[in-house]
């Protein structure tokens, strides 16, 4: 069990993969030797981690957020709503999402690393920006807003493409809740009004 999971989830450091990462493994495992037109793409790809966030405890919803290494994410992005529609079949309904997995360095990096300059790549702000672009892929962001209201709180807004609207209506709540899981920004995911 373990040769065949071992191609579809690699942990750093030789660490030993939860028991919702060996699922998700083995869901990509039985896609790869299921579907047809899956398994030329997914032959190559693999995971690195997942975990399991809480959408809504009240209706014990939650969703599953898929960890890909950097190197794979153009390859994950050409299959993505294919292999979410297959994933979500097979954890009965949970949404599921993936993410790429970005390294953020310190503001200290350059005195760290004895005067080079921290690449723009691995700042915070921009793994944030990165990362709300996967969490809401394949929908587009049309605009964003930042809210800040008169007791001093921040509400960010994201504005997605209305074409998508039938598409992701239903997950507003789960980006919410997984951006903010990530992130710990309050984000309020909706679709312009029409003029």
């Amino acid at each position: 069990m373990v040769s065949s999971l071992g191609k579809k989830i690699i942990k750093k450091n030789g660490e030993e993969p939860s028991e919702l990462e060996n699922q998700v493994a083995q869901a990509l495992l039985d896609l790869e030797s299921s579907s047809k037109d899956l398994k030329g793409d997914l032959r190559d790809l693999y995971i690195v981690s997942a975990k399991e966030v809480v959408v809504d405890a009240s209706q014990n919803k939650s969703a599953i957020v898929v960890f890909v290494p950097f190197v794979l994410h153009k390859a994950f992005k050409g299959i993505q709503p294919r292999l979410v529609r297959e994933l979500e079949k097979k954890f009965s309904g949970k949404h599921v999402i993936f993410l790429v997995q970005r390294t953020i360095l310190s503001k200290n990096h350059s005195r760290q690393m004895g005067g080079a300059r921290r690449p723009r790549s691995r700042t915070l702000t921009h793994v944030h920006e990165k990362m709300l672009e996967d969490v809401v892929y394949p929908t587009e962001i049309v605009g964003k807003r930042t809210r800040v209201r008169v007791d001093g709180t921040k509400l960010f807004k994201v504005f997605l493409d209305p074409k998508d609207q039938a598409n992701v209506d239903y997950k507003m709540s789960t980006f919410a809740a997984v951006y903010k899981k990530l992130t710990n920004r309050n984000t309020q995911f909706m679709f312009p009004l029409k003029n």
